[in-house]
This record gives C-alpha cells, structure tokens and sequence, in this order.
C-alpha cells in the first residue's frame, strides 16, 4: 500500500477518489411532482403542509445559506406525519441519502473540498436523478484558478 501525501483531502475516508472519479447517477433520489405523500385516511386527501411543488422545493434548497449546493431530497412519508412537514427536504449534493451510503457522503466531500478535484452535479427534478461527475484536475488546470 502506498504512503498517501499529508495533504491528501481522502485521508479521513474510508473510499478513495477511485470510487467516485468519473459519472455516477442516483436515479430516483430527488423530490419529484410525484413523491409520495401521505393522505388522511379518513378525508381521503393529502393534508396542507404536504402539499408542495417542484420549484417551492428547489427554492427552499437553493435558499440554504450554505457554501455547498444543496439539493431537494424527499422526506419520507413517516418524518412527513410525524412532524407535519413538507415531502422534502434540503441537503448537500453529495448527502448520503443521495448517494446511498456514508462512505461515498464522505469521498464525494474530500474531493468537493479540495482543489485537485473538480466536481460537478446535474439534478433532474423531473425524473428524480441525481448525476455527480468527479474529475481530477491537472497542475496546470490548477495554477489557472
């Protein structure tokens, strides 16, 4: 096993940055017109706080006051009773909700953090995906920013 350089930004992770180079999508993951909610059995209709749409939810995520993007996730239909709330909710591009584990949560933050990656997302409200693309970045490309 190779020694990692002091400044490696995977050093606290469990996955490398061979995990998450490269285009990877999380199909289904993001709030959706069609995200489930719950309805009231008796009324036969979805109660008023979990009425919401598409662009309320892309608005609530872009208004986080936060240095990372955040993105629209759906709220289960259980946190959605219990605390009266909205069918979604707001996170990182890169929360593990999304990418579906804690581990690759951490590696997609270390490379996202530092400057030998570039990585970028593309969220697709309409079909729910989420698509992160990670790419090391070259010295030269590097010294240009």
């Amino acid at each position: 096993m190779s020694e990692q350089p002091p400044d490696d930004p995977f050093e606290d992770c469990e996955l490398g940055p061979d995990a998450i180079l490269g285009t990877q999508t999380f199909e289904g993951v993001l709030f959706t017109e069609e995200t489930e909610t719950p309805v009231n059995v008796l009324t036969g209709e979805t109660p008023e706080h979990a009425q919401a749409t598409v662009d309320e939810a892309q608005a609530f995520a872009a208004g986080i006051d936060s240095d990372t993007p955040q993105i629209a996730l759906q709220a289960s239909v259980e946190a959605q009773i219990e605390t009266a709330s909205k069918p979604y909710t707001a996170a990182a591009f890169f929360h593990f909700k999304a990418t579906g584990s804690l581990q690759r949560h951490r590696a997609y933050h270390a490379a996202y953090s530092s400057d030998t990656f570039s990585v970028e997302f593309e969220a697709d409200y309409e079909t729910g995906d989420l698509t992160i693309t990670v790419e090391e970045v070259t010295e030269s490309e590097q010294d240009e920013s």
